[in-house]
């Protein structure tokens, strides 16, 4: 047993552990809300609450740009012959320059409540609103990052920040658009920025990293020598860039510099298990096998990339090579863990004409092996302790409802089965905590209403200024 007295402690009849399903397990958590403590076959003991149905790991979401979701649903109609990732592109950039520190905070205090409610525990946020829409520094510098923080805060999930440098508007150092005005900044301008906002994030235990936005971005100089002053400043800090997302991308990739973009980078950059390679859709058999080599996560994000056209990742490949893997939600067009895990096994799918792609091996279930994977995964790229229901790891857990008619009935294992695949997704999530605190409580958020208005407003004024 715990040698003191714990903060917090849960029992549940189902629990999904590192180690696989687990029956009656009592869970027990210190005040900073790690787990010292997590019992197989236990006695419900009097007093101590117990899961309303199975318990699940927290899920990490890996890739976040929290304004975009005020965007979401907003470009669904056909601008041109062929609307593509690049076509929406510039839907985005007129919508962003509207974006305020005001109403940044409101729209991302009320996402994070959405995750929140829909499995998301922690959230990766790849943040590149750094200016006024003119480009011109904020009297505060850091007010929009500061904003982030403050709505991580108030809604109560772990916050990765990963403030985006972003120089240039394509490979070979092209200048950048007047619409990507308000993303740029300098190498030295970026280290001086996570500096500035150490304190703060250390404040609420969040995590400050890098990132790259993608190699037409970032020239090589500049690269390399981010790369080596975010080390200088936190040897563990995550590195996040997107790349190879686009298949125009990987063809202007080998105009300029006759590789591949995953190619160039693990020949030029020192890239280790402290990377998150967000998309990699497109991608040769040999740079699967050399990315895995280096230990970095696959960040996937299902529902953008259907969204975007972006194409499929070759998850077979990846797993080949024993890749890690996460899942995020991008650009907010689905704000749900359980959508993100099914639209994932099902692009395989189609892709290959078979079923239960994602299973680990024959006779698994594959929604266990998916969710196992997928914290693992996200947990590494967030760099937390958030891997999962184990001693040592932060108390980010959620429980689904035994009694949802998709649920009622089964054993714990096709609950979640029943979750991803036969429910209406979210619907059958219960209860949900962050670092041993409740966030989430018969399926809603104490913030739900009062959040949802702020958003509300705020979306309505972008649009407005549109």
């Amino acid at each position: 047993m715990a040698s003191e007295e714990p903060a917090g402690q849960l029992f549940a009849a189902d629990a999904l552990l590192p180690t696989g399903w687990a029956r009656n397990v009592l869970l027990q958590w210190d005040p900073s809300g790690r787990f010292t403590h997590i019992e197989e076959g236990a006695a419900p003991p009097a007093g101590v609450l117990a899961a309303p149905g199975p318990l699940l790991p927290g899920m990490p979401n890996l890739h976040s740009h929290a304004f975009q979701r005020a965007f979401a649903g907003l470009t669904e109609y056909r601008a041109r012959s062929q609307d593509s990732f690049w076509s929406w592109r510039n839907l985005m950039y007129r919508f962003a320059a509207h974006i305020t520190p005001e109403s940044l905070e409101a729209i991302a205090t009320w996402l994070y409540v959405e995750m929140l409610e829909a499995g998301y525990t922690s959230v990766c946020e790849f943040h590149y609103l750094h200016h006024a829409p003119d480009g011109q520094p904020y009297a505060d510098d850091a007010a929009l990052a500061h904003a982030l923080l403050r709505a991580a805060r108030t809604a109560g999930i772990g916050m990765t920040l990963l403030p985006v440098l972003y120089q240039t508007s394509g490979f070979g150092g092209q200048a950048p658009r007047s619409a990507q005005a308000r993303f740029i900044r300098s190498t030295d301008n970026m280290l001086s920025l996570l500096e500035r906002l150490t304190p703060a994030a250390q404040a609420q235990g969040a995590v400050l990293g890098l990132a790259p936005h993608s190699l037409r971005a970032v020239p090589p100089d500049s690269l390399r020598e981010a790369v080596a002053g975010i080390t200088a400043l936190n040897p563990q800090a995550p590195i996040h860039i997107h790349i190879a997302e686009q298949t125009q991308e990987v063809q202007d990739c080998i105009a300029w510099s006759g590789q591949r973009p995953v190619q160039w980078l693990l020949d030029h950059v020192p890239v280790d298990a402290r990377w998150c390679l967000v998309h990699a859709t497109h991608m040769k058999p040999f740079e699967y096998a050399a990315a895995a080599r280096t230990g970095a996560v696959a960040g996937l994000c299902p529902s953008t990339e259907a969204n975007l056209g972006d194409g499929l990742f070759d998850m077979q490949q990846w797993l080949a090579h024993a890749g890690a893997w996460g899942v995020g939600s991008d650009s907010h067009a689905c704000v749900n863990v359980a959508e993100e895990l099914m639209l994932l096994e099902y692009g395989q799918r189609l892709a290959l004409r078979q079923r239960n792609v994602l299973a680990s091996s024959a006779h698994a279930q594959v929604a266990t092996a998916m969710t196992q994977q997928a914290v693992h995964g996200g947990a590494q790229a967030a760099g937390r302790n958030v891997a999962g229901l184990a001693v040592g790891q932060q108390a980010d857990m959620l429980a689904l409802d035994a009694q949802h008619v998709a649920l009622a009935g089964l054993d714990a294992e096709r609950m979640l089965a029943a979750h991803v695949f036969a429910s209406q997704r979210s619907s059958a999530l219960h209860s949900l905590w962050v670092a041993g605190t409740p966030r989430v409580v018969a399926g809603r958020h104490a913030l739900h209403d009062e959040a949802a208005r702020g958003f509300v407003a705020a979306r309505g004024a972008a649009i407005a200024a549109d």
